[in-house]
């Protein structure tokens, strides 16, 4: 196994994002010795939630959007949840992080609802993703490749549909950073 201290993640998320879909690959992150910092829209502790609905435990954020300097960083990580992502969406610098993580061609994770960002920010034309079912139509009218099942690596992008798919977005992700700590040391 590739050693991923020095590997850096970002994740983006705010009020109603889908619990296990943050903490779950954070906690993976974490355990495998990834640095993980949290941005949000203000740094104001963050609800999360259980299907969409029923209020879990917050986090704090790291720091604000607009201080995310994504040169700092080797991979985004976008959670779920039905209010995060479609928040997050109309926020300029949200999409504009997507764009360039996926213009510098680094790991962008994305699960469930949290596609609706990759499709705001015009970056899965011609790209093989998945995502819950509701966005999949979204991900087609932007050009994506949509197919069904638990998680679709192309290239820099990685998409799950659900919570349930969580140990494979885990493992694909962290696949993924291996590769770029082996790259970094060669």
């Amino acid at each position: 196994m590739a050693d991923l201290n020095n590997i850096r993640v970002l994740m983006l998320a705010t009020d109603g994002f889908e619990h296990s879909e943050l903490f779950d690959p954070r906690q993976a992150l974490l355990d495998a010795g990834v640095q993980v910092t949290l941005a949000s829209i203000k740094t104001d502790p963050i609800q999360g939630v259980k299907n969409d609905s029923e209020p879990t435990e917050m986090i704090t954020p790291d720091m604000t959007l607009d201080d995310v300097d994504t040169e700092d960083f080797d991979a985004l990580v976008l959670p779920g949840g039905l209010a995060n992502p479609d928040t997050m969406r109309l926020q300029e610098r949200a999409i504009e992080i997507v764009e360039e993580f996926m213009d510098d061609d680094k790991i962008v994770a994305a699960i469930c609802h949290a596609p609706w960002l990759l499709v705001e920010a015009d970056v899965v034309d011609g790209r093989r993703v998945t995502s819950w079912p509701s966005v999949r139509t979204d991900l087609e009218n932007a050009g994506a490749d949509v197919v069904d099942e638990e998680v679709v690596v192309d290239g820099n992008l990685i998409t799950s549909r659900n919570p349930g798919d969580i140990p494979a977005f885990n493992k694909a992700l962290i696949e993924a950073l291996e590769k770029v700590g082996t790259e970094a040391v060669h």
